[in-house]
């Protein structure tokens, strides 16, 4: 079974540092140094606030994605137990937004090496010119693939809202339910 990050929303005060903590963790560059312009703030998960609840929406890195089921070129996989965007190869259809049912993926301007990446032969009218248009690719969690620690949005939430959720845990919360259940019918004889 492929793990997950999830919020509780009770815990949650939708102070975004999870956010910061995710731009944080796959850049290149030193966020705390680079000057405004230089910061692409593109966060792979989004914190959602409510009048009553305040909670970060993260990709599930489902078993059977849809997202990558839907991607007509093949740029999402599981890989490691990670559903996982290959940004180089994406052609930005958004067929993958429409199919996430947990609207987990947003579309971002694609940029390598500090310079944004640029459409070949698209053109769109900005304010009576004709101008190439920005690259833009599909993007979500990827529970921080590759770093050591696991996922930063976790490493950071100051109220200990995120967990990961794996195997382990949905057995053992799925007995606690199970043993709840039958404690609680206990009360009711059958004669």
């Amino acid at each position: 079974m492929n793990s997950f990050v999830v919020a509780a929303p009770n815990k949650c005060i939708g102070c975004r540092t999870c956010e910061v903590a995710c731009v944080v963790a796959h850049s290149s560059k030193n966020m705390f140094t680079s000057t405004q312009r230089e910061i692409e703030f593109n966060p792979r998960l989004s914190v959602i606030k409510t009048a009553a609840v305040s909670a970060p929406i993260q990709c599930r890195h489902c078993e059977n994605a849809p997202c990558a089921n839907a991607c007509s070129e093949g740029c999402i996989v599981n890989t490691e137990g990670v559903i996982y965007i290959n940004q180089r190869t994406c052609i930005g259809c958004k067929t993958c937004i429409v199919a996430c049912p947990f609207g987990a993926i947003d579309m971002v301007s694609c940029s390598e090496d500090g310079e944004k990446k640029q459409q070949t032969g698209l053109k769109c009218d900005d304010s009576g010119k004709l101008c190439i248009k920005e690259k833009m690719v599909a993007n979500k969690c990827d529970l921080c693939l590759g770093r050591q620690g696991g996922p930063a949005c976790m490493e950071v939430c100051p109220t200990d809202a995120l967990r990961i959720v794996n195997s382990d845990g949905i057995a053992g919360a799925t007995r606690e339910k199970r043993r709840r259940s039958v404690s609680g019918l206990s009360c009711y004889r059958v004669n």
